[in-house]
């Protein structure tokens, strides 16, 4: 019996290894070629030239268009996920029954497990040509639709990571809300969000940052140019969006045309690296412990 636990934790012991392992080597990768790239490039170039042209005659460097096109569709997803996907999970928490939440949230996660190209193409062929109805003036390319169909997405991860940070509250906070005379929608805002508050806050997060690292959709219907703009209606291109443009074969590997792409990834390494950060101190900042 000894040797078989010890056998066990050796194997989760290798596992944790591999994970480990695994996060260094990417690291690695983006970083030694990041470095080659800023060795020909400035990196205040880099960081203030307002034009993204690697693959012309005309060459600039600026990364500022994809970071616009990556922050615009990223927000539009989360403004239109948030607020749905927390209504869904205080609904099923706090008035649904317990039949009805064991059968819809289970359909709610069918929506995480769709092929993100799926997603691409309904925006493509179904939401633009519907948005374009009441905004007349919306490109057939556009920030707007895969920002929404984003939110789409990404509902399923902050309802079920919500519902399960409601669900944890204690039963009894909820009994002395209403000991108290409070109603059910006072108790669902005033008792129940705030005490679930940390697991709400990270369900945002990584909302955000499956949001930041979408490829598909915006490869499909943004339209991959890459503008300067914060217009929904215009068309944009997103940093994950440019990688997969380069990484197709066309460009000579070890150029500096090729080594953009990890620059570009090193730039959303960073940007998930910080939310991640930022999630593990609300955590400890917010979260209530109950006995």
């Amino acid at each position: 019996m000894r040797t078989k636990e010890k056998m066990i934790e050796w194997v989760m012991m290798a596992c944790s290894f591999i994970t480990v392992l695994t996060t260094i080597g990417i690291i690695l990768v983006l970083a030694i070629d990041t470095v080659k790239f800023f060795q020909e490039v400035s990196i205040v170039e880099f960081f203030t030239d307002t034009q993204w042209t690697p693959l012309f005659a005309d060459k600039h460097f600026g990364i500022l268009p994809l970071l616009s096109g990556t922050l615009l569709t990223t927000t539009i997803a989360i403004l239109f996920a948030v607020p749905l996907g927390l209504t869904i999970a205080i609904y099923l928490n706090e008035y649904a029954t317990s039949k009805f939440t064991s059968m819809v949230k289970p359909i709610l996660e069918i929506l995480a497990a769709i092929p993100t190209v799926v997603y691409g193409f309904f925006a493509l062929q179904f939401v633009t040509p519907f948005l374009q109805t009441f905004i007349p003036d919306l490109r057939g390319f556009n920030a707007l639709s895969p920002g929404l169909v984003m939110g789409v997405m990404i509902i399923p991860y902050i309802t079920s990571f919500s519902e399960d940070a409601l669900r944890a509250v204690p039963g009894s906070l909820r009994e002395a809300s209403y000991g108290m005379g409070a109603t059910k929608f006072q108790t669902a805002f005033k008792v129940m969000i705030p005490a679930a508050s940390s697991g709400i806050i990270i369900s945002v997060i990584l909302a955000i940052s499956r949001a930041l690292g979408e490829t598909m959709i915006v490869a499909i219907a943004a339209g991959q140019e890459p503008n300067l703009t914060f217009n929904p209606k215009e068309s944009v291109e997103t940093i994950t969006t440019y990688i997969v443009q380069v990484s197709m074969g066309d460009v000579p590997q070890d150029s500096l045309e090729y080594r953009t792409i990890f620059a570009a990834g090193m730039t959303l390494f960073l940007f998930t690296f910080i939310l991640n950060n930022i999630s593990f101190w609300m955590r400890r900042r917010f979260q209530n412990k109950y006995e």
